[in-house]
């Protein structure tokens, strides 16, 4: 591994570790980390997380999904996890707010923190997790409601408003930070499933947001919409930054590089690779990386 050059070591969790992207960049320089090398190289933990993961294993019966994972997600980050399809990034997504634990047979071992809460205790309640580490699904998924009961309806059962203006001011805010408010106040009481695909979207992601979460996962959010609804959405992305954590999983390489900070590329449940995103998509450490990156498989 030529130790030297990469000023790495290996720690008890099976991760080659650096001590900066500078490191990591003159060993790829030298060399690439050899395709059979599966221990995840790079940079996966940070100094300031706001969820932390070590060594998460996913089974879904006798398959393995996910193989020893473990990474940060720092606070006021777009993270995005990339990798080809059936890499298990939509799997580990799930794992962050025990999404999984709606699938029959799913398995999850290992720790992940969300501060200091263990999310995988038997004393932690799902539903208060799932408000603090929120969900945006990869096809827009609006409530048979109106549009501001699909903003009100999170507030409303975790017990957030005490007053109805209080909750009109929560949906309008929450509207207005999802870039919808202009499009919609003068229709609050229409169905949400009359809007457009990206303003659906859109709403999803301002019906989020209304229950003040610290976390939100994106499972490829704009893999269903046109370029404009798309670029829409990833300004969004960028803007909520300022106050929310973002892990966002994505195809679209394009996309990774445009909105987030750091990167983590998965293939078939190893987590491959993590580190800025500026470094991964143009000195990537590990073969499989570059090979993804470069189009030789996806």
């Amino acid at each position: 591994m030529m130790a030297t050059v990469l000023d790495s070591v290996l720690d008890g969790r099976g991760v080659v570790m650096v001590k900066n992207e500078t490191n990591v960049a003159a060993a790829a320089r030298v060399s690439k980390v050899d395709r059979d090398h599966r221990q995840t190289v790079g940079l996966p933990f940070v100094d300031n997380p706001r969820m932390t993961c070590r060594g998460v294993n996913v089974h879904y019966g006798d398959n393995h999904a996910i193989k020893n994972v473990s990474i940060d997600v720092g606070k006021n980050e777009v993270l995005a996890m990339i990798g080809p399809s059936g890499c298990g990034k939509s799997t580990f997504l799930r794992c962050l707010n025990r999404m999984n634990d709606t699938v029959a047979g799913c398995r999850v071992t290992g720790e992940i923190m969300l501060d200091a809460l263990d999310i995988y205790d038997r004393k932690v309640d799902v539903v208060p997790l799932r408000a603090r580490v929120g969900m945006v699904f990869q096809k827009p998924n609006p409530f048979p409601k109106s549009i501001f009961d699909n903003v009100a309806y999170g507030p409303k059962i975790h017990g957030l408003a005490d007053s109805r203006s209080e909750l009109q001011d929560i949906v309008e805010s929450s509207l207005q930070r999802a870039g919808l408010w202009d499009e919609v106040s003068d229709r609050l009481d229409q169905p949400g499933t009359g809007l457009s695909g990206g303003q659906q979207q859109r709403l999803c992601i301002a019906r989020a947001i209304a229950v003040r979460p610290e976390v939100i996962l994106m499972d490829e959010p704009c893999s269903a919409l046109d370029p404009i609804a798309t670029a829409t959405v990833e300004d969004l992305i960028t803007e909520l930054k300022a106050q929310y954590t973002i892990v966002i999983v994505t195809h679209n390489m394009q996309q990774a590089a445009r909105v987030s900070q750091r990167t983590a590329y998965f293939h078939l449940g190893d987590l491959v690779e993590v580190g800025s995103t500026d470094r991964i998509f143009t000195i990537p450490r590990h073969q499989l990386t570059e090979d993804y990156i470069t189009g030789r498989f996806g």
